[in-house]
């Protein structure tokens, strides 16, 4: 095994292993790479509990460690997937909602363990690199949405 030379390391109460399996299955480029058992008793579990989780979203190296309680997910941090269609924000968007998660705004949700995504169709992040008018018109549909409607991006932008 090889050992990336910089990974994100995601903090999880106890579910390290369940929330990277759910990603494995979700995500393209996705996968549990090794679960790794505590050798000893520690703050937040006994030896031969899941204490790291090594996998990858989207091709992105992740650790997941189950700390406890005392720290907990922010907004601060959030994964942010770009899609080309709307079945895809749709597909990404309701397999996070419909396992637990909750929706927010502008297309950010959370999945059940409080982490942070943004389902982000490509149309958007386009039209706001093309600022003016267009970027104005899309940032405004924007605003008014919590799953991004492509198809009104899409319309937003022509203007």
């Amino acid at each position: 095994m090889t050992i990336a030379k910089n990974s994100i390391c995601l903090w999880y109460e106890k579910d390290a292993e369940a929330a990277a399996r759910f990603y494995a299955a979700t995500f393209p480029d996705s996968r549990v790479i090794a679960v790794h058992r505590a050798p000893a008793d520690y703050p937040s579990g006994k030896a031969g509990d899941v204490l790291t989780v090594d996998f990858t979203v989207c091709g992105i190296p992740c650790i997941g460690l189950n700390g406890g309680t005392a720290f907990h997910q922010s907004e601060a941090f959030s994964f942010q997937i770009a899609t080309d269609t709307q079945e895809e924000t749709d597909r990404y968007w309701n397999a996070i909602i419909g396992n637990g998660g909750q929706a927010s705004a502008c297309g950010w949700c959370k999945d059940k363990w409080g982490l942070s995504w943004q389902i982000t169709p490509r149309t958007l992040t386009e039209a706001m690199a093309a600022g003016g008018a267009e970027a104005k018109r899309a940032f405004e549909a924007m605003m008014e949405m919590t799953k991004i409607d492509v198809a009104a991006i899409d319309a937003a932008r022509r203007g």
